[in-house]
């Protein structure tokens, strides 16, 4: 499996990531090749190749129905980017929730849980570092 850092590098395909998560906060299980095509303006094999590659790194799920394929965003192997990333955030950085009001999309409050969660846990790690004797 190819490195999620070498997969997410990719314009093309970042652009195909976020199309297919705003089209999951709007509620759709799935997306037709045709439909990213036409909405990113990118050709349709260059759209099958970027999401052979998704696929292959478990960030997109495919449906089949009949000849017609659907694909759906896959987020959990991004764990490995926010674990990376989250050493690199400032240590005075907010482990609650955001001030902001949480959006109706179950699936941006989960994200924004999720993050308030990985910020918690660096602040704890930081922390536990600072403590005498370790």
């Amino acid at each position: 499996m190819a490195d999620i850092f070498d997969v997410i590098a990719d314009g093309t395909r970042r652009d195909i990531l976020r199309f297919l998560l705003d089209r999951s906060a709007a509620g759709e299980s799935g997306t037709s090749v045709s439909h990213i095509v036409s909405e990113l303006g990118v050709s349709q094999p260059t759209v099958s190749k970027h999401l052979k590659v998704l696929r292959d790194a478990a960030l997109v799920s495919v449906r089949e129905e009949g000849q017609h394929r659907y694909y759906s965003l896959t987020p959990t192997p991004l764990d490995e980017v926010d674990d990376w990333l989250i050493p690199f955030l400032p240590d005075d950085v907010s482990v609650g929730l955001p001030a902001v009001p949480l959006p109706e999309s179950a699936a941006h409050a989960a994200e924004v849980v999720g993050r308030a969660a990985a910020s918690a846990t660096h602040a704890v790690a930081n922390a536990l570092r600072k403590l005498p004797g370790r």
